[in-house]
């Protein structure tokens, strides 16, 4: 693949947009929680930091993977035209030096300073987003982010075994609820996008099978993810104002959720997406407040 000619040089600024940084945020949020929740006090200061910081350095390399090999189509749409590499800011073979280096960085972090489940699950999340699901699901499938959202559900569970070094089933169920709740997030995105998917030949759901069908199969998605959020509190994993909050907060998906389906409001797939964010966020805040204000052993 030869380089796009660029225009002017790049900054760090455009570096720093290759690592998705928002969405690497929203990891190291679930991946530090999960740390938490591994351990009924503090999670060692060095595990805290290098630990996220090799996942963080892993998961920017894979969202700079992503933009080499989607720059065609991100030319091509409204949300993605302005990517450095899509713009030529950033070169090819730059974008792929730079995720080479900062995704050996971060291996090196997990593999030295923390432990080798973590550094390999994070290896095997990596390769799942910029290979498996870049390279081949999202062109080859509809169901593209069902299959592929199990890498970006990692992240919860590659905190749990920095700290522990061992996988446990609470911290499955974590990934479970990141898993069931991808869908319907991505989902509702997709149906505001559908005409630019279209356009870059790109089959999600709304394309292939129409935004009514879209429609239901969030609704039914939100469903599942609400009952999945309830067995953190079955499971005495978490407590009481944790199950508040799963309720009140999955009502709030519901309801977007059935707004969607009503086809009313015409700005409901945006707000359903950014809802959908907001959602994942408090939810493991207030799973992490709980767990130190209801600590399972006093339930």
């Amino acid at each position: 693949m030869a380089d796009v000619q660029t225009t002017q040089a790049a900054s760090w600024r455009d570096y720093k947009e290759l690592t998705k940084p928002n969405v690497v945020l929203l990891m190291i949020l679930c991946s530090a929680i999960g740390m938490f929740m591994a351990v009924p006090g503090m999670v060692p200061l060095d595990v805290l930091i290098l630990g996220n910081l090799g996942i963080a350095l892993c998961a920017g390399a894979a969202a700079a993977v992503n933009h080499l090999v989607d720059q065609r189509i991100d030319q091509q749409m409204a949300r993605t035209l302005n990517r450095p590499v899509a713009t030529g800011k950033v070169g090819n073979t730059q974008a792929a030096i730079f995720a080479l280096v900062i995704g050996g960085l971060g291996m090196g972090i997990l593999f030295v300073y923390i432990n080798a489940l973590t550094a390999w699950l994070t290896f095997a999340s990596l390769l799942g987003y910029a290979v498996v699901y870049t390279m081949f699901l999202k062109r080859a499938t509809p169901q593209n982010i069902v299959i592929g959202g199990l890498a970006g559900a990692a992240p919860p569970l590659l905190g749990w075994t920095a700290v522990t070094g061992e996988i446990h089933g609470h911290a499955l169920l974590l990934v479970l609820i990141i898993f069931a709740w991808t869908p319907p997030h991505f989902w509702a995105l997709a149906i505001h996008r559908r005409e630019e998917y279209a356009k870059v030949e790109i089959p999600m759901l709304p394309v292939t099978h129409g935004v009514a069908f879209t429609k239901l199969h969030i609704l039914l998605y939100t469903i599942i993810m609400f009952l999945i959020t309830l067995l953190p509190y079955a499971t005495r994993l978490s407590g009481p104002l944790y199950l508040l909050g799963a309720v009140v907060l999955g009502g709030g998906f519901l309801y977007w959720a059935i707004e969607l389906i009503r086809d009313k409001n015409p700005k409901a797939p945006m707000e359903t997406f950014k809802y959908s964010i907001i959602y994942l966020m408090v939810l493991f805040i207030i799973m992490l407040i709980d767990h130190y204000l209801f600590p399972v052993s006093s339930l």
